[in-house]
């Protein structure tokens, strides 16, 4: 079986050595579809709470859920998550961490087939500004952070 498409053949470089290129279009479409986890932290759950002017608290009994140890944010019946609207995400100024950072998650970085295949369903990706190697490694390992 063949390792991931993980290093490019110069010097075993990563695949992006020489950037990627990535525009969010506001699609929404990394806001939902499949079940899945969006970790907050405490931090960013007092942030987003302050940010809807709701109560720390009120905010983690309404949207958020325990999962794994840790906490994520609720989902709707559809995948889609709970911070989701018509208008789009309620909260996308102070989105947790895991938003911001996408998609340079490490999962998606392991190989250019990852990429490639996540161009299917975000309409950003391989467009708009370049991000450097440099960038995608600091943003990566700000989303391992979480």
């Amino acid at each position: 079986m063949a390792k991931p498409d993980r290093r490019s053949p110069r010097n075993g470089e990563p695949w992006y050595a020489d950037g990627l290129r990535f525009e969010c279009t506001h699609c929404n479409q990394c806001c939902g579809g499949p079940p899945g986890y969006v970790w907050v932290t405490d931090q960013e759950i007092e942030r987003i709470a302050r940010f809807l002017d709701l109560q720390p608290l009120d905010f983690r009994e309404r949207y958020c859920r325990s999962a794994w140890w840790r906490t994520s944010l609720r989902e709707r019946p559809n995948g889609d998550c709970v911070l989701l609207t018509a208008q789009g995400c309620s909260a996308y100024p102070v989105r947790p961490a895991q938003c911001q950072t996408f998609p340079f998650w490490q999962d998606v970085l392991k190989s250019r087939q990852r990429w490639e295949d996540l161009k299917e369903r975000c309409p950003g990706i391989d467009r708009g500004r370049l991000y450097t190697r440099t960038e995608i490694e600091r943003i990566a390992r700000q989303e391992r952070s979480t």
